[in-house]
């Protein structure tokens, strides 16, 4: 059977101001250090190749070793799992400013959800590194001038944690020609975040971290119940714009200024749950309805110019939150609903997800129903994003024509 690479793993990266991490746990990245990824692939397999990106540094990164392993707690491995990445065979190498690199193929048997352990080892200066600002996942690092701990068992050198996802971007797994991948494209609502407190939302709720509680994830648990060669992989960025950079530079680049780098050469890739728009109507307040659909309709149209079936999902109510709601009053609630009619209707997607639907209160539909809302009333609590993968129709995918 022929087979082809299908991406297992994603965290898109933001931004290289990686400063502190979405807990305001600050990170130390200096130079002459380890950096230990913790990974979670939603397809196994025994072959695969790993992404590294130094997409948002200015300046350029050279790594002197890389390695990736199998978890077995907290910042220590399986010995017996351990296998060096090379990179066009070689073991060290150097990303240019604004490149992304992506290993040889690498022997380990994996099962779809087996955590799974990458480390660099970076000599040199380490500050700044592109990350995912919001990963979500405890991964580690060792101190500053601590050298190369990429082939070390213990943990206990990595000394440091994190829930930014430093260096590591993606992972790939070669698997039989009808394996398909489905990228989740968003904010941070894709992105899984959960904010602890009604204001900012930050820091993010601890109690979500390592949960693997994003919809996607709960997605990909349907999908597996089902028996659906589909891998799910989450290109989500936390405050990320359909149509505008972020505020701040953990939001990121546009989703249609990243669409080509983050979907559309995602291995494998047959379809995409498109997610995106609160945050232009709140962050700051004035994109306008046709902006927003200007937006849709550029995404729209270069999926399906890709060959990729797009199902474009309703935007969540979020009147009673501070962002994204009570400081946009009167705006940016009577521009979702003409939004959402629009998604409804339109015709340019192959079909709507109406995550609005499945999440809002039914006494008063503009704020999220109780039993689903987190803290600051925007995002989704883990039972909200569960809520939001039990409203995808699972017969949509184009990924499932090819079982």
């Amino acid at each position: 059977m022929d087979r082809q690479w299908v991406a297992s793993w994603a965290a898109s990266p933001s931004d290289s101001a990686s400063v502190v991490d979405s807990s305001l746990n600050p990170t130390f990245a200096v130079a002459n250090q380890t950096f230990r990824m913790t990974v979670s692939p939603h397809l196994g397999g025994s072959t695969l190749r790993v992404h590294l990106s130094n997409r948002y540094r200015p300046i350029p990164l050279s790594f002197e070793r890389a390695t990736i392993a199998k978890q077995d707690s907290g910042a220590s491995i399986k010995p017996d799992s351990l296998r060096e990445l090379r990179f066009e065979g070689e073991q060290s190498a150097t990303l240019a400013a604004g490149s992304d690199l992506v290993s040889d193929p690498v022997e380990l048997d994996v099962e779809a959800t087996e955590q799974l352990s990458i480390s660099v080892y970076i000599p040199g200066l380490a500050v700044f590194p592109t990350e995912h600002f919001t990963g979500n996942t405890t991964s580690f690092y060792s101190p500053p001038g601590s050298g190369d701990h990429t082939n070390t068992i213990s943990g206990t050198p990595l000394s440091s944690s994190t829930t930014t996802m430093l260096l590591a971007s993606g992972v790939d797994v070669l698997a039989p020609g009808s394996t398909s991948s489905l990228v989740a494209f968003g904010d941070s609502i894709t992105d899984g975040f959960v904010g602890s407190n009604y204001y900012l939302g930050f820091p993010q709720d601890p109690s979500v971290v390592d949960r693997n509680a994003r919809y996607p994830d709960y997605l990909q648990r349907r999908i597996d119940s089902n028996d659906l060669p589909i891998s799910v992989v989450n290109a989500g960025i936390s405050g990320n714009r359909v149509i505008a950079s972020g505020l701040i530079p953990q939001y990121s680049d546009s989703m249609v200024s990243r669409l080509q780098r983050d979907v559309i050469d995602k291995a494998g890739v047959r379809d995409v749950i498109l997610l995106g728009g609160i945050n232009d109507l709140g962050i700051p307040i004035g994109a306008s309805f046709e902006q927003i659909i200007a937006g849709y309709t550029n995404i729209i149209t270069r999926l399906r110019a890709a060959d990729i079936a797009v199902h474009l999902g309703t935007l969540l109510p979020a009147s009673n939150a501070l962002l994204d709601g009570v400081l946009t009053v009167p705006l940016a609630n009577p521009v979702r609903l003409q939004i959402n009619e629009w998604i409804r209707t339109q015709t340019l997607a192959d079909s709507v997800v109406d995550f609005d639907a499945a999440l809002r209160d039914q006494r008063n539909p503009d704020v999220l129903d109780p039993r689903y809302a987190g803290p600051d009333n925007l995002h989704p609590n883990p039972a909200g994003y569960e809520a939001m993968a039990n409203a995808v129709d699972l017969t949509a995918f184009s990924g499932r024509q090819c079982e």
